[in-house]
């Protein structure tokens, strides 16, 4: 059996969660259906990143890697934000020099 570990990101006010799981689309309908919890008041979600492993194991140590470094650098980077803040960046800091 394979696992995934994915992302979603709340298409409500933009917030991350983290997860794993045997099947991804049972998974994101339980999420969309308001029957996860912790994800119920930020309905609906997308997802935006996965990752396949033969384990569930494998699959439940890399999601507790994602979240160590969930909104830091890392994070970004593998979400492929990374380049796109830190162009955002140097435009703003280039348009507010005098």
């Amino acid at each position: 059996m394979n696992y995934t570990v994915y992302i979603l990101q709340s298409l409500k006010n933009g917030r991350y969660y983290i997860g794993h799981t045997n099947d991804i689309k049972y998974r994101l309908w339980k999420h969309n259906t308001g029957k996860v919890k912790s994800t119920k008041p930020y309905l609906p979600w997308k997802i935006i990143y996965t990752e396949a492993y033969k384990t569930k194991s494998e699959a439940y140590r890399r999601e507790l890697e994602i979240k160590q470094y969930k909104g830091g650098i890392l994070f970004k980077r593998l979400l492929g934000q990374f380049n796109k803040t830190m162009r955002l960046k140097k435009k703003t800091n280039q348009l507010l020099k005098f």
